[in-house]
């Protein structure tokens, strides 16, 4: 029986939501389990609903869907957020990305590429449009600071594993690629996360883009 993924919708705008869980709702495979118009209901839904994935408007009252974002990923459960905003990647994705987020989509490439991005960041991968992986390059090019060192206190295994993570690799497909299997993946995930000093992926994600592993596409 195939797992259906749950869904929160966070935003300002009742007929926004309403559109989105829609279009959600007409896949089988996902579910919208949650709205909330504001920053702090997004967090007490994650919090009650423990949902596989939020969508996170950026403008919203009380506090923002930035620091609503921090302080879902500071919860530590496993629900990822995708930023789902009219913002263009220029305008917040460095800081997006810095707060936790798993994804960042703009609204108007949500009706052809919300519920992909919904699979990918679900699965625990990173959804970044090309422009996007683009600007967080120029982004950490200039703050590599003691990541280099860092770097190579890392296996060159470790090194491919970080690189294929970064780029959106689950476990499984990481596996076919170096013939091992995915639990030996997630050792050397660990072991890297522990190495690094990082507690999620989105740091593994930032930390591969300022050494220069995550290549431009």
């Amino acid at each position: 029986m195939v797992e259906v993924i749950t869904v929160v919708v966070a935003d300002d705008h009742a007929m926004f939501r309403a559109g989105i869980k829609a279009l959600i709702e007409a896949n089988s495979a996902m579910t919208v389990v949650g709205e909330a118009s504001t920053g702090d209901e997004a967090v007490k839904c994650v919090h009650s609903l423990r949902p596989d994935v939020v969508l996170m408007d950026l403008s919203m009252p009380e506090y923002n869907g930035l620091e609503a974002t921090r302080r879902i990923a500071a919860l530590g459960f496993d629900t990822k957020v995708l930023v789902l905003t009219v913002h263009a990647e220029e305008e917040y994705l460095v800081p997006v990305v810095e707060a936790g987020a798993s994804g960042y989509l703009t609204k108007t490439s949500a009706d052809t590429d919300l519920l992909e991005a919904i699979k990918v960041v679900a699965r625990g991968q990173v959804f970044l449009p090309p422009t996007a992986t683009t600007l967080l390059l120029k982004r950490y090019k200039e703050d590599e600071s003691d990541d280099k060192v860092s770097l190579h206190t890392l296996s060159s295994r470790e090194q491919e594993v970080l690189a294929l993570t970064a780029e959106g690799f689950s476990s499984r497909e990481i596996g076919k690629k170096l013939f091992i299997s995915p639990k030996t993946v997630d050792t050397y995930r660990s072991r890297i996360m522990q190495k690094l000093g990082l507690s999620h992926r989105s740091e593994l994600v930032r930390f591969a883009l300022r050494v220069g592993l995550l290549k431009q596409i």
